[in-house]
């Protein structure tokens, strides 16, 4: 990765560095941590934020989310970004690819900004990712 690259914060990413208990938390925070050495300029989206703090609402506790949330919120530099209706129209066309299989409808909506702002690294631990051309970091 390049000093200062945009990097796209997945879901799973979110997770993994906030559930201590995650088989993936060691990663995701030596990935964190590597990010910030390299002055990545972070980004994620309104689908993420929501999908994010509905698992950690479900899976761990309210205030781990609220908690979650709130450190999100003070992340100097984090691009939250928002998704258009014609964003989705775009998102669904990911559907008709069979090498896609079980594809979440916020990836596919990831994709899409991912593309549209030129955004070709994702801090995520999901391989439809890469199938779709971007590289990972985590």
């Amino acid at each position: 990765m390049r000093a200062g690259e945009a990097v796209f914060v997945d879901t799973g990413a979110w997770i993994a560095l906030a559930l201590t208990r995650d088989p993936l938390h060691q990663r995701a925070v030596d990935a964190w941590a590597q990010l910030a050495v390299e002055g990545a300029r972070l980004h994620t989206s309104v689908p993420i934020m929501l999908e994010t703090f509905t698992f950690l609402d479900r899976h761990a506790r309210r205030d781990v989310a609220l908690t979650w949330k709130d450190s999100v919120d003070q992340l100097k530099g984090l691009r939250v970004l928002t998704c258009t209706a014609a964003q989705m129209t775009a998102a669904w066309r990911y559907f008709t690819r069979q090498d896609l299989h079980k594809l979440s409808a916020v990836d596919a909506t990831s994709f899409v900004l991912m593309t549209a702002k030129g955004i070709r690294v994702a801090f995520a631990f999901d391989h439809h990712f890469a199938s779709v051309g971007f590289r990972l970091v985590g």
